[in-house]
């Protein structure tokens, strides 16, 4: 089973796709998020998005200004402002 991830800024769609495991930091300090992880709904501070595809592939953008929110397998990110930088 693999997380269905959503990366959005506010003018597109950074990344999408699979992933075995996501870290992100929130205003309380970073959070991973692997499939099966309970509901969050959390907002989002400045700083890297490490996202790890389920072929172990590693992406990580930058992010800041917004929120993401955690249901069922599904991981969406909203950023005012995110670019990927790997």
């Amino acid at each position: 089973m693999a997380l269905k991830v959503s990366l959005v800024s506010a003018d597109a769609e950074v990344w999408s796709g699979e992933a075995s495991i996501v870290i992100a930091k929130t205003v309380l300090g970073e959070i991973g998020f692997m499939p099966g992880h309970e509901p969050v709904l959390a907002i989002l501070a400045e700083g890297q998005v490490r996202i790890t595809e389920t072929s172990g592939t590693k992406i990580v953008a930058n992010a800041q200004d917004g929120f993401l929110s955690m249901e069922g397998n599904e991981l969406t990110i909203v950023a005012g402002n995110a670019a990927l930088i790997s």
